[in-house]
């Protein structure tokens, strides 16, 4: 079976209106770039996002959500995408709020095929409405179910025709997790080397859970918030 797809346009050809999409990375760190310019490009519709986060204005899922081509967010945070505060005030843009923790895990149950967990986070908040509680050695839980999509959109540091795929750095946060919980997992790496090239040893995802891969270009690997030291004044 041939994984290795010519470019991210023909990757995401059978991505429609109204698909469940898991997009990878945390913040801007590890974000499938050439995947998101080329379903922006493709215009596809009503899509529903689960992400770590909203990205900005100009990176990660804001650009879709500035063009209006997302419906619902399934997510832990958007601070930095006005995009994304605007929508979701104004009620355009349907939000379901997670924990970080509970996000990461609500996707990892569902690659594990586990039906659901009890977590002590969220009880008692708004989080926990219309959800099962339970009270396990004295201590309040909530279930949470487990989270799965259409498509996932992930980017690795390194993979092969195979599709075993190696992370780098922060970048293997919630990428690696969501290769496990799609139907389709489509991959974009920086580096695509021969099958063989990658010391099994240090495989982060396996081929079996990768669909279709490809070698990306042009990356910009934008900084979602700089903070830089101020320079110290010369000494006189």
């Amino acid at each position: 079976m041939n994984k290795v797809a010519a470019d991210a346009r023909s990757a995401i050809r059978d991505i429609g209106d109204g698909a469940t999409i898991m997009v990878g990375g945390f913040g801007l760190c590890g974000i499938p770039e050439n995947l998101l310019a080329a379903l922006r490009e493709k215009g596809v519709k009503s899509l529903t996002l689960i992400s770590n986060n909203a990205g900005t204005d100009e990176y990660g899922n804001g650009p879709l959500i500035k063009s209006g081509q997302v419906r619902k967010m399934i997510m832990s945070y958007g601070g930095e995408c006005k995009a994304f505060e605007g929508s979701a005030l104004s009620g355009a843009l349907e939000v379901e709020w997670n924990p970080q923790g509970t996000l990461a895990e609500r996707m990892r149950a569902a690659g594990a095929g586990i039906g659901g967990f009890f977590t002590p986070t969220g009880y008692g908040t708004p989080i926990a409405e219309g959800k099962e509680t339970r009270v396990i050695e004295g201590r309040p839980y909530v279930f949470e179910k487990p989270l799965r999509a259409d498509f996932a959109l992930i980017r690795a540091w390194k993979g092969d025709a195979d599709g075993n795929l190696l992370y780098r750095k922060t970048a293997r946060n919630f990428n690696q997790v969501m290769a496990t919980a799609a139907k389709t997992v489509i991959a974009e790496v920086e580096n695509l080397v021969p099958v063989g090239s990658l010391d099994p040893d240090s495989i982060h995802t396996p081929g079996i859970y990768v669909d279709r891969i490809f070698q990306g270009a042009g990356y910009k690997k934008p900084i979602e918030k700089l903070t830089v030291r101020k320079r110290e004044a010369a000494p006189a």
